[in-house]
């Protein structure tokens, strides 16, 4: 299975996986800056940019084989993973199934927690709706992700995220990503046994991931960071600077102690 990806810099290596509906280039600004110290793989997940869908459905462990892939590829041994809400639980299974890779994991806007009832129902609500008109969804979609005081000043990234995502996602891309997430299993168990050090980047305003979720998992593994900040649900544009300097602190104490 080809996904799409991206290679830059030398040295050791952090892996980068976008969410649902972005893509690798929501990496750009960050693999700019941390290419001048590590080697820094930004990855398409299924679906998304130029990857193409792997099945009607993305489940998490699926789409974990798929950037596995990538890695085996390129003989690479050994990174940290970044992974931004749904690529945090990619990031999350692969992790769990190829533990002798991660040096460290990232959860940017992103849990360990399955679906609850009421989420998968709207999931379920959210598939029909795409079935009806995609187009329309990702202009709903995408602007809720950020924090309203963020949404006038950011208008000009927004619209481009939203162009970008309806130039390359489809009905079937958009279905497949939702199933699997409304598919995911619970990661609390890992995440208790998990040996790796573990950042969780959180949101105040996020309604997407609730800091209370992101504050209850922090107790969990053994070694656990945070930042937690006054946004929305997408820190690499609403807080560009703080998010990229937590991960190269946390990069930097992982692959250079």
């Amino acid at each position: 299975m080809y996904l799409n990806y991206t290679d830059q810099g030398k040295g050791k290596l952090i892996v980068f996986l976008h969410g649902f509906t972005e893509s690798l280039a929501i990496w750009n600004n960050f693999s700019e800056v941390l290419s001048e110290k590590y080697r820094v793989i930004c990855i398409d997940l299924p679906g998304h940019g130029k990857s193409k869908c792997i099945g009607e459905v993305h489940l998490m462990e699926d789409m974990a084989d798929a950037v596995d892939n990538v890695i085996k590829k390129l003989n690479i041994e050994s990174f940290i993973i970044v992974g931004h809400s749904m690529g945090g639980y990619v990031a999350l299974s692969y992790a769990e199934k190829y533990a002798d890779k991660v040096k460290g994991l990232c959860l940017f806007h992103s849990q360990a927690a399955p679906d609850s009832p009421e989420v998968k129902a709207n999931r379920t609500r959210t598939i029909e709706a795409v079935k009806q008109d995609h187009i329309d969804f990702i202009n709903q979609f995408i602007p809720d992700l950020f924090a309203p005081s963020n949404r006038l000043r950011l208008k000009t990234e927004i619209d481009q995220i939203k162009n970008d995502a309806k130039a390359y996602l489809t009905k079937e891309s958009i279905i497949a990503s939702q199933e699997g997430m409304r598919q995911r299993k619970d990661k609390y168990e890992f995440l208790s046994k998990i040996e790796i050090p573990v950042l969780f980047i959180a949101g105040k305003q996020d309604t997407r991931i609730p800091l209370e979720k992101v504050m209850e998992q922090l107790a969990l593994p053994k070694h656990a960071e945070a930042l937690i900040l006054d946004i929305g649900h997408m820190g690499y544009l609403e807080a560009p600077k703080e998010t990229l300097s937590t991960i190269d602190c946390f990069a930097a104490k992982i692959l250079n102690p």
